[in-house]
């Protein structure tokens, strides 16, 4: 495998040097701070990245306040207990996106952070808090069994704006893990090829000290188009 030292540097040029590069890696995560965060607010951003997937991320953002609107402020007990013409009225609910099997997501996964909060002190933050953070591809294996629509890199960004310490297997950051001599296929999905990413990338957190949020960014950055930083600033949602 490559030194991550020599991918750190591609990187860097390729962003106009180290201190840009620095820019755009975004805050050091903190997992244990993930347990205070409240089940209605993990169920919003568990919803909005839903309902990003396949769409224009900025348009899901602006549309936002009235997500929260149609959906009770996202708190899962009053979702529960809403009865069937309630969901049925929001397929037609022009201040959202009208996604009949996203909406029933919502439905879904109210349960499901419902369910797990009450094994976990009344905080679905606790669980997530509690995972281990060297075994991502353990935790999205559960959300994508447990809740709805949480697989691939929906569980994956779902994560990571929470504040976990995530990291994003994106094409190009698959590329770059490929160029440094990882085997795995071009587009990852298999458990023998997750295991593969999150071997190494635990082994070059113990390596550099460095989050897994930002070796990923790293190694997306190092390879690929190379989109300037205030595209991705715009993309990443830091500008």
């Amino acid at each position: 495998m490559a030194d991550f030292k020599k991918i750190r540097l591609r990187a860097a040029k390729r962003k106009g040097g180290e201190a840009e590069l620095s820019s755009l890696l975004g805050p050091v995560p903190d997992n244990a701070a993930v347990a205070d965060i409240p089940d209605d607010r993990i169920l919003s951003i568990m919803a909005e990245r839903i309902f990003a997937a396949g769409f224009v991320w900025r348009v899901i953002e602006q549309k936002w306040p009235g997500f929260e609107e149609a959906f009770l402020r996202f708190e899962p007990k009053r979702l529960l207990f809403q009865p069937d013409d309630f969901w049925h009225d929001l397929a037609s609910d022009q201040r959202i996106v009208r996604n009949p099997q996203k909406i029933k997501s919502v439905r879904d996964n109210a349960a499901f952070v419902e369910r797990v909060s009450k094994e976990h002190g009344g905080f679905f933050g606790h669980f997530l808090a509690d995972w281990p953070a060297d075994d991502q591809v353990g935790l999205l294996a559960y959300l994508g069994k447990h809740g709805s629509r949480l697989g691939g890199n929906t569980g994956q960004y779902f994560l990571r704006w929470l504040g976990w310490d995530a990291f994003v297997i994106s094409a190009d950051m698959a590329a770059a893990l490929r160029d440094a001599g990882l085997d795995i296929a071009e587009s990852p999905t298999s458990k023998r090829d997750l295991d593969k990413i999150q071997a190494q990338i635990n082994q070059w957190v113990a390596d550099t000290g460095l989050p897994r949020r930002h070796i990923s960014r790293i190694l997306a950055m190092s390879i690929g188009d190379n989109h300037s930083p205030q595209s991705l600033r715009e993309y990443m949602g830091d500008d």
